[in-house]
């Protein structure tokens, strides 16, 4: 495990090699149960998605990610979200917890 994300080293290497393919220039943030501890191995992983300034990201590139990311060996289920793209009340409930799995470009 790495840090408080509850995620194993090569997945996490797995993960960021597809972020880093699919949206290099955005920072990703982990929440949800894999950062709360209340999580196990087959949990999913939610991800919210923060562009330089915080503006939407391309659909096409929401869409080729997610296809990347269930294309993947990646045991778990991964929901990726585009911060623009979120109420303001979501923003506050990720910001309470979350890590920062990919930093800004």
């Amino acid at each position: 495990m790495t840090d408080r994300l509850r995620l194993k080293l090569r997945h996490r290497r797995m993960l960021e090699d597809i972020l880093h393919a699919h949206v290099p220039e955005v920072e990703v943030w982990a929440y949800g149960s894999r950062i709360s501890g209340r999580s196990h191995d087959g949990s999913d992983l939610d991800l919210v998605l923060r562009s330089p300034e915080l503006k939407e990201i391309p659909l096409r590139k929401l869409v080729d990610l997610e296809e990347a990311l269930r294309e993947s060996s990646l045991p778990f289920l991964i929901e990726a979200r585009d911060w623009a793209r979120l109420p303001d009340s979501f923003h506050r409930e990720i910001a309470r917890d979350y890590v920062v799995l990919v930093g800004p470009p």
